[in-house]
C-alpha cells in the first residue's frame, strides 16, 4: 500500500527545500485572528525598497522598463522569485519553484540585450506565473494529486517526465516571458477553493478566514500578493474568475478556442462539451492586455488544433473607445442581475453591483434588468458534462495513490457514478445548444430597450453569492458556470471592500430555499470585514477585446469613484 501522506510530505519538503535560506521566515506566521490581512506593508516588512519598487509595479510597467533595457530582467525575476517564496510562506500558494533556471533565463536576457540592443520579444523579462496545468521542463506538474508526484500525468516511463512543454509556454519563452513558478490548485480542479493533500489549504491573503478561491486559487493568492505580476489560470466552472474576484484583481475567461490550452494537464480531457479555457489574471487590466495580445501575435492557431485564427483585434477597443469619447453622442448599455432568483448574494455583493449600476449611470449609460432564460438550467446542464465518464478519471487518479478526496470535492465526485451513453451525451449536447440559441435570441431582443438600437454591450452579474468563500462552504456555482455552458467571454471587475458598519446582515430574512439559507446564514459581517468585493462583467463569444475596454473603463471610474 503507497503511504500518501509521507509521499506528499515529501514532495511538499522538496519543494520548500528550494526557497533559499535568506528568504525562509525566521518566526512562525501569526494566526488569522492576530495577523487577517499579509498583503501590502505586512509582506513588505520583508522585501528591500527596491524589491518592493519592482514588485509594486504593474505588468505593463515592468515590460516598459525592460524591453527598453532601463531595469536588467535578472534584478525584476529575482524580486519577484523573493516575494512569490514569502507569499507561499503565507498562505501555501506554490506547487513548484524554479526560481534557479528563472533567474539564469533572465540573466540570458539581460546579456541578449547588452549585445543587440534590443529586446527579445513584448515580454521580455517580464515574471510570469502559471497555474499547475502547464507542463514545465525539468519540473514536475501533480495537480495537486499525489498519485501523479514522480510521472506524467499519473503514468510512468512515457519519455516526457521534466522534459514535455505545454503549447503556450513554449510560446510564452519566445515572447521573452521568465517563468519562475507554478501556482496551486484544488485536487481535480473542480472546486472553487484551493485544497490537496500535498500543500494543504490556500488561503485569502487579504482575509485569512476567507479561500482564495479556486481552481486558479494560487494564482489568485500570488498576483494578490503581488509575488507575481501577470498569471494564467484555467476556467470550466469559474475557475479563473472566482480566484480574481476573490483577490481584487482583473481577470477574463475568454470564449474556447481563443487563446491556446495544447499540451496541459486537465481533468476529464476529451470532455468537450464544455472545454476548460486559459486566460490570465492580473493587477490591472493592461496587464491581461499585454499578455493575450503577445500569445495571439504567436499565432497559436498554427500549433494548436482548438484555437480559431483570431489576431487580437483593436478595432473592437476602438469601437468602445468611439462611444466613451462622444460625450454623450452615444450610449452604452449594460444588463444587470442583482440576483439569479434562486439564492440572493450576500450584502457585500449586493452592494457592490450597486456601486457598479450607479458608477455606469453617473457616466451617462444605460442600464436595463437582465431577465434571461434559466441560469440555474444552465448550471443544470452543464453539471451533466462533468459527470459524463461517472467519475472514472478522478476515482482513478486517487486511486493511484489512495489518498482521500477533500470534502470540497466529494459533494460531486465521491462516488463513482453511471458513465453516460453516447445517446445519453448527445442529448446532453442538444440541450446545450437549444439553451444557447434561447439566450442567444434573447440578448438579440434587448435592442428593443436598450435606446442605443443596438443590443446590450455587457451584462453586470455576481460571480458568486459572497465576496469570497468560508472555508467548505463553497457550494453554490451558478452565478460562475451559466458563462461556461453559453461559451461567453466574461472578465472580473474589483469594486470595494466589505466593510462591517455598512454590509450588516438581513435580520429577519425570508429564505428563497435551502441553499438560499446556508449563503445567508454564512455571512458574518466581522468576519468579513476587509475582504475584497467584485462582480463580472460578461459578453458575447470572442468579445474579448471589447469587455477588457468596457473593464478598463468602468475600473477606471470605479478607481475616482471609491476614492
Amino acid at each position: 500500500m503507497v503511504d500518501w501522506k509521507a509521499l506528499g510530505a515529501a514532495k511538499r519538503d522538496s519543494v520548500n527545500a528550494l526557497i533559499p535560506k535568506a528568504w525562509l521566515l525566521t518566526s512562525p506566521v501569526p494566526s488569522a485572528t492576530e495577523q487577517r490581512d499579509v498583503t501590502g506593508k505586512y509582506i513588505e516588512q520583508y522585501l528591500s525598497p527596491r524589491e518592493i519598487e519592482i514588485t509594486q509595479t504593474d505588468a505593463v510597467g515592468i515590460a516598459k522598463n525592460t524591453t527598453t533595457g532601463t531595469w536588467k530582467a535578472r534584478e525584476v525575476a529575482e524580486a519577484f522569485c523573493h516575494r512569490a517564496a514569502l507569499a507561499h510562506q503565507l498562505v501555501n500558494c506554490l506547487h513548484e519553484i524554479f526560481f534557479d533556471a528563472a533567474i539564469a533565463d533572465a540573466q540570458k536576457l539581460d546579456d541578449y540585450y547588452a549585445e543587440h540592443k534590443k529586446p527579445i520579444g513584448p515580454l521580455h523579462g517580464l515574471p510570469v506565473s502559471l497555474k499547475d496545468q502547464f507542463h514545465v521542463k525539468d519540473v514536475e506538474t501533480t495537480m495537486g494529486y499525489i498519485g501523479w508526484i514522480g510521472t506524467f500525468e499519473g503514468k510512468k516511463g512515457t519519455g516526457k517526465e521534466k522534459v514535455y512543454e505545454s503549447e503556450m509556454v513554449r510560446e510564452l519563452r519566445d515572447l521573452g516571458a521568465i517563468l519562475y513558478c507554478k501556482t496551486s490548485v484544488p485536487h481535480t480542479l473542480m472546486a472553487g477553493e484551493t485544497v490537496n493533500n500535498i500543500i494543504g489549504y490556500t488561503y485569502n491573503p487579504k482575509n485569512r478566514n476567507l479561500a482564495c478561491g479556486g481552481s486558479s486559487g494560487g494564482e489568485g493568492a500570488l498576483i494578490g500578493l503581488k509575488g507575481s505580476p501577470v498569471g494564467f489560470g484555467t476556467d470550466i466552472g469559474g475557475s479563473i474568475r472566482i480566484p480574481a474576484a476573490f483577490n481584487g484583481l482583473y481577470g477574463i475567461r475568454p470564449s474556447s478556442g481563443r487563446m491556446p490550452y495544447e499540451g496541459m494537464a486537465n481533468s476529464m480531457d476529451g470532455q468537450n462539451s464544455i472545454l476548460s479555457v486559459v486566460g490570465p489574471l492580473g493587477a490591472s487590466v493592461g496587464a491581461l492586455k499585454l499578455v493575450m495580445k503577445a500569445i495571439l501575435s504567436q499565432q497559436p492557431w498554427l500549433h494548436d488544433p482548438l484555437v480559431a485564427e483570431i489576431p487580437w483585434r483593436d478595432e473592437q477597443e476602438q469601437a468602445i473607445l468611439d462611444i466613451i469619447k462622444s460625450n454623450g453622442g452615444s450610449q452604452l448599455a449594460f444588463g444587470v442581475i442583482p440576483n439569479d432568483g434562486t439564492v440572493q448574494p450576500q450584502p457585500p455583493v449586493r452592494r457592490a453591483i450597486d456601486i457598479v449600476v450607479k458608477t455606469v449611470e453617473k457616466l451617462g449609460h444605460k442600464v436595463v434588468e437582465w431577465k434571461p432564460p434559466s441560469h440555474v438550467v444552465a448550471a443544470e446542464i452543464a453539471l451533466k458534462t462533468w459527470l459524463f465518464d461517472g467519475g472514472a478519471d478522478i476515482h482513478s487518479a486517487f486511486a493511484l495513490s489512495g489518498e482521500p478526496m477533500a470534502s470540497q470535492i466529494t459533494t460531486a465526485y465521491g462516488t463513482r457514478k453511471e458513465e453516460y451513453t453516447g445517446s445519453m451525451i448527445s442529448e446532453v449536447n442538444v440541450q446545450k445548444r437549444q439553451f444557447q440559441k434561447q439566450y442567444m435570441e434573447y440578448w438579440n431582443s434587448t435592442a428593443s430597450i436598450t435606446g442605443t438600437e443596438r443590443p446590450v454591450d455587457a451584462v453586470i452579474a455576481p460571480l458568486a453569492p459572497f465576496a469570497a468563500a468560508r472555508p467548505d462552504m463553497y457550494k453554490y456555482y451558478a452565478y460562475s458556470m451559466w458563462v461556461n455552458l453559453l461559451d461567453y467571454s466574461a472578465s472580473v471587475l474589483p469594486v470595494m471592500l466589505a466593510d462591517m458598519s455598512i454590509d450588516v446582515v438581513d435580520e429577519g430574512y425570508k429564505a428563497l430555499n435551502d441553499m438560499d439559507e446556508k449563503v445567508w446564514e454564512a455571512y458574518d459581517p466581522e468576519l468579513y470585514d476587509g475582504a475584497h468585493v467584485s462582480v463580472q462583467l460578461v459578453g458575447r463569444r470572442f468579445q474579448e477585446e471589447k469587455l477588457l475596454a468596457l473593464t478598463e473603463y468602468l475600473g477606471d471610474a470605479l478607481g475616482k469613484h471609491i476614492a
